[in-house]
């Protein structure tokens, strides 16, 4: 169409004139603009590329067992130079609450190692002989040089480790010491009560059977305490 419009643009008064430079580079123009552009296809990278090898293993990731992946992140982050090391009871709701705010903070500061004591890899023998049972009784904690404190105290030197002493500094004075002492002393007596759980006897009496079942047949299977 732009050609034929060309055409008739030469010719005047009948006569067939050559076309003037102007009309030709029109023309020439509107051809171009009614060319065909071929579209720009974005093509995959080859399944063999590094690029899409990381993709994939970032998805699988993603979709992997949160559980094992929790554990993972655990050991990750586990400090070699911790300054003050934490048995906690994993089976305690609220006791977790604390436990995850405690190990956020402690990303920052890399000074608590944290020890489930419900776990079947706790050893008393790696934590100051403390057994199951002893520290269910109440919270105890073990400084780096092998100090083990329990109740209020070890609260506040964990505290004292993420950035937080201000929480319990008050704790140290008298008569505040003996009240929040008292106050946690109910705490720990009732927690499992609290949280649902049956008493101290039947928890040990569970873990000894289950863990009888478990290990039936190993000869250096050892039952907790």
């Amino acid at each position: 169409m732009a050609m034929r419009a060309a055409a008739s643009a030469c010719k005047i008064g009948g006569r067939q004139r050559s076309p003037s430079l102007s009309s030709v580079a029109l023309s020439l123009q509107q051809l171009k603009l009614h060319q065909f552009q071929p579209q720009r296809f974005i093509s995959a990278p080859p399944l063999n590329q590094p690029g899409f090898k990381s993709s994939v293993r970032a998805i699988s990731g993603a979709a992997a067992d949160p559980v094992t992946r929790k554990k993972e992140n655990d050991q990750e982050q586990t400090p070699q130079n911790w300054k003050i090391k934490m048995l906690y009871d994993g089976d305690c709701p609220l006791c977790m609450r604390e436990v995850d705010m405690l190990r956020e903070r402690n990303k920052r500061y890399g000074t608590i190692k944290f020890v489930d004591i419900s776990s079947d890899d706790y050893s008393p023998e790696e934590n100051q002989g403390l057994d199951y049972k002893t520290v269910m009784g109440n919270i105890h904690a073990i400084l780096s040089d092998g100090t083990v404190v329990t109740d209020v105290e070890a609260f506040r030197k964990l505290y004292e480790q993420v950035g937080l002493g201000w929480v319990y500094a008050i704790t140290k004075y008298e008569p505040i010491a003996t009240i929040a002492g008292a106050v946690y002393g109910v705490w720990a007596k009732y927690r499992l009560q609290i949280t649902g759980r049956p008493p101290l006897e039947e928890v040990l009496e569970l873990r000894k059977k289950n863990k009888g079942e478990v290990c039936k047949d190993a000869k250096d299977c050892k039952l907790p305490e």
